[in-house]
């Protein structure tokens, strides 16, 4: 064991599960851990890293504006975020932008637009909130209560009230919790920590329908799915439905932290002066990246992931021990025989040179968006390699 995860364990709270790999340097789709040995990423820090490592434009934008200033209050204006809430407006529709640090906190604030909407217009008692069954919000109170799965609702009670869930898919089971204390449905169209399920078209447009028709707040929560990740900027343009509000992190800046939350015409002015605020959402170096990040999703590596997608199925599909691939785009759910553990491949892929995830009781593959089919093809060669040695 190195000194490093010597003194890992000794330090820092041991509330993540390490694999013994010490990952010191990469680039592009490789990484590199500090006995030199190279694998092939197939996990972009769990989505973040949507160039890969050491991306060279990322990291002139990084450290151009580091140069310039490092971060100031939100009481000033700041040129990188007025540069990246105007670029997000003009690419979305959305009408206006707030900066956070994470997921959970872009979700959390949508949870309290959703509710101050709704009290605004109709008073008190209307502040339910529907959420999906296998849906995965983030780990504060509120988005853990807010967080479809019963594991996650444990130890730290009590949670917040005010939320219900309903069966992904199942539009009857969702007309019967819709009541007059609705005041918004939350849905990911791909249900990432949950399994990597995407929701059916059909349900998404309900949801968009009936929460026009009943003046519910439509949060999409993009916090994996977005930022290019299934094939579109954000996951919900390929149903052509109008969110109220979307929600994002992970990717947006690059493997910086940063989160954004982008509010329509309905809910841009719901929040007002002093009713949501944040010191380090918006900081400049972060917004600079992410800048550099959205500024290159184009039609060109949009079309990129989906043919990655097409070359992943093409490569997987009826290969030994694969029952079935989920999701969208390179976000990728990979269904195994049920006398291997996808805990196991991981491991054993670690071991043959490819790092991947797990999502439940699927392999879980959330690749650099760019990747080469080069590296690519490496990394399921890998993949393939380690699963044969399983069974």
């Amino acid at each position: 064991m190195s000194q490093i995860m010597i003194d890992d364990k000794e330090n820092i709270l041991n509330t993540y599960k390490r694999f013994n790999v010490v990952l010191t340097k990469g680039n592009g789709s490789i990484l590199v851990d500090e006995d030199g040995k190279e694998y092939v990423d197939f996990s972009s820090g769990i989505g973040t890293n949507i160039y890969g490592v050491c991306d060279k434009e990322w990291v002139d934008a990084v450290c151009e504006q580091a140069h310039k200033l490092q971060h100031t209050s939100n009481l000033y204006y700041s040129e990188p975020q007025v540069k990246l809430a105007k670029l997000l407006c003009e690419k979305t529709g959305m009408k206006k932008v707030f900066f956070s640090n994470s997921g959970a906190e872009s979700n959390e604030c949508a949870i309290k637009t959703a509710r101050k909407y709704s009290f605004d217009k109709y008073g008190e008692g209307r502040n339910e909130i529907i959420t999906l069954v296998n849906s995965f919000h983030g780990r504060t109170i509120a988005t853990l209560s807010a967080t479809g799965q019963d594991v996650f609702h444990q130890f730290f009670f009590p949670f917040v009230e005010g939320f219900k869930h309903a069966p992904a898919n199942d539009i009857e089971a969702l007309d019967k919790l819709i009541s007059n204390k609705t005041c918004a449905i939350m849905i990911e169209t791909v249900q990432g920590e949950g399994g990597v399920n995407a929701l059916n078209p059909e349900f998404i447009k309900y949801i968009d329908k009936v929460c026009k028709e009943r003046d519910l707040v439509f949060i999409v929560d993009e916090v994996q799915t977005g930022n290019g990740r299934t094939g579109y900027l954000y996951s919900y343009m390929e149903y052509g439905v109008h969110p109220d509000v979307v929600t994002t992190a992970k990717g947006i800046a690059g493997g910086l932290p940063f989160g954004a939350i982008l509010f329509s015409e309905k809910t841009e002015k719901t929040l007002g002066y002093g009713q949501h605020a944040t010191t380090f959402g918006g900081n400049p170096i972060c917004a600079a990246a992410a800048y550099s990040v959205i500024s290159r999703i184009d039609d060109k590596l949009l079309n990129h992931v989906r043919e990655m997608r097409k070359f992943i199925e093409e490569k997987l599909i009826g290969k030994p021990g694969i029952k079935s691939i989920s999701g969208k785009g390179l976000m990728v759910g990979i269904e195994i025989d049920e006398n291997i553990k996808a805990a196991d491949v991981v491991a054993k892929g670690i071991e043959n040179g490819v790092i991947m995830l797990t999502a439940k009781s699927k392999i879980r593959l959330l690749p650099p968006l760019n990747i080469s089919k080069e590296d690519l093809n490496k990394g399921l060669d890998l993949l393939l390699k380690s699963m044969k040695e399983l069974i």
